[in-house]
C-alpha cells in the first residue's frame, strides 16, 4: 500500500495523517505542537518516525501536500503567525519526495466544503443553499481565516487570500470604543485583531480592562462565573457575525457560508444563541440577499486534511 503524507499546519498545531492515494479515509492521524520543533522539517519527521513507530510504511512516502495558514507565493514560505520560514523547494529535496503541494490552509479547508455531510454541519439560522454557487468560509482561531471556493467546469476552485488582515469596522459604540483602544496600540486595526485567540483577550482587556487569556475568558463566560466575559464571548459573535455577512456578500456566496477554525466550536450554545446570526444579515437594503443564505458550523474534525487531499488528486489527475 503506497501511502502520502498530508498536513494541516496552524499557527499552534500541526495536524498530520497519511492516507492511500486515492482512498478517502486517513491510515494514521497526529496532532503536534508547533512550538516543540525549531523547523518545519523537523516536525515531519517526528510524524513520519512515529508513524513507522506504530507499523506503517512511511518510508515510502513520495507524495505530500500541506495547508499552512500562511499566504503561499512562491518558494519561500514564511509563516504570519509562527516563526517557521522554509523553502518548498528544499523541504521537498530534504524529505526525498517526488511531489509536494504547499497550499494556503483555508483554501484547502475551503475544498472541503462542498463535500460535507449533514453531520460534519450544524446548521446556524435560516436560509437555503443554492446549488452550484459560491461557498464563503470564515475561520478563527491562531489568526482569521478567510476563503471560498467557486464552481469551474465540473469542479470546485478555491480562492486563496488574506481577508483576515481586511481593516475592521464597528457597528456599535462598544465597538467604536473597542476600536479606539486597539487603534492606539496597534494603528492599522485588522478583523483578526479581534477575530482570533488573541482577539478576544484583546476585546476583554478593553471593555473590562482585565487582563485573562482566552482559555480563561471563554471558560469562565460558559460556566457563567463572569458577566464581563460573557459580554467579551457575545461582542465577539456578533463582530464575526458582521464579517462573515462581509464575505458572503463579497463572494456572492449564495451555496451557503461556512464557520471554521479552532475557537467557535469550543463556545457552544454562547455561540448559537449569540447575535451572529442577526449580524450576518444586519446589512440594511441586503438583508434580505443574507437571510437567503445558510451559515453553517463546520464540525468535522479534520476538514482541511480532506480539502488538501482534493487538491493534491487534482494535480496528480
Amino acid at each position: 500500500m503506497t501511502l502520502r503524507l498530508l498536513a494541516d499546519i496552524g499557527g499552534t498545531n500541526a495536524r498530520f495523517a497519511l492516507q492511500q492515494a486515492g482512498g478517502t479515509g486517513f491510515a494514521d492521524i497526529e496532532v503536534l505542537a508547533c512550538g516543540d520543533y525549531p523547523a518545519i522539517d523537523d516536525a515531519v519527521r517526528a510524524y513520519l518516525d512515529g508513524a513507522a513507530a506504530r507499523g506503517l510504511a512511511t518510508a515510502g512516502v513520495k507524495q505530500a501536500a500541506i495547508a499552512i495558514a500562511n499566504p503561499v507565493e512562491g518558494d519561500e514560505v514564511g509563516m504570519t503567525n509562527h516563526c517557521w520560514r522554509f523553502s518548498i523547494g528544499a523541504l521537498k529535496a530534504g524529505l526525498g519526495l517526488d511531489t509536494l503541494l504547499v497550499v494556503n490552509d483555508f483554501a484547502a479547508l475551503a475544498m472541503a466544503l462542498p463535500h460535507l455531510k449533514a453531520e460534519q454541519r450544524e446548521r446556524i439560522g435560516g436560509g437555503e443553499a443554492q446549488p452550484g454557487k459560491p461557498i464563503g468560509l470564515i475561520g478563527p482561531g491562531t489568526g482569521l481565516g478567510v476563503s471560498g471556493v467557486v464552481p469551474c467546469g465540473g469542479r470546485w476552485t478555491a480562492l486563496a487570500g488574506e481577508g483576515g488582515h481586511v481593516s475592521f469596522a464597528p457597528v456599535t459604540k462598544q465597538e467604536m470604543k473597542i476600536l479606539q483602544a486597539l487603534w492606539e496600540e496597534y494603528g492599522h486595526v485588522s478583523a483578526e485583531r479581534l477575530l482570533s485567540g488573541l482577539g478576544l483577550e484583546l476585546i476583554h482587556r478593553a471593555l473590562a480592562g482585565q487582563r485573562l487569556s482566552a482559555p480563561e475568558i471563554t471558560a469562565r463566560a460558559l460556566d457563567g462565573g463572569s458577566i464581563a466575559c460573557r459580554e467579551t464571548v457575545e461582542t465577539f459573535c456578533a463582530v464575526l457575525g458582521s464579517v462573515a455577512g462581509n464575505v458572503a456578500l463579497t463572494l456572492g456566496a449564495t451555496g451557503g457560508m461556512y464557520i471554521g477554525g479552532g475557537i467557535v466550536p469550543r463556545l457552544g450554545s454562547l455561540f448559537t444563541g449569540s447575535r451572529f446570526r442577526e449580524r450576518f444579515e444586519g446589512k440594511g437594503r441586503l438583508s434580505g440577499y443574507l437571510a437567503r443564505i445558510p451559515t453553517w458550523l463546520i464540525t468535522e474534525e479534520y476538514p482541511a486534511l480532506r480539502g488538501v487531499a482534493a487538491m493534491l488528486d487534482d494535480i496528480q489527475n
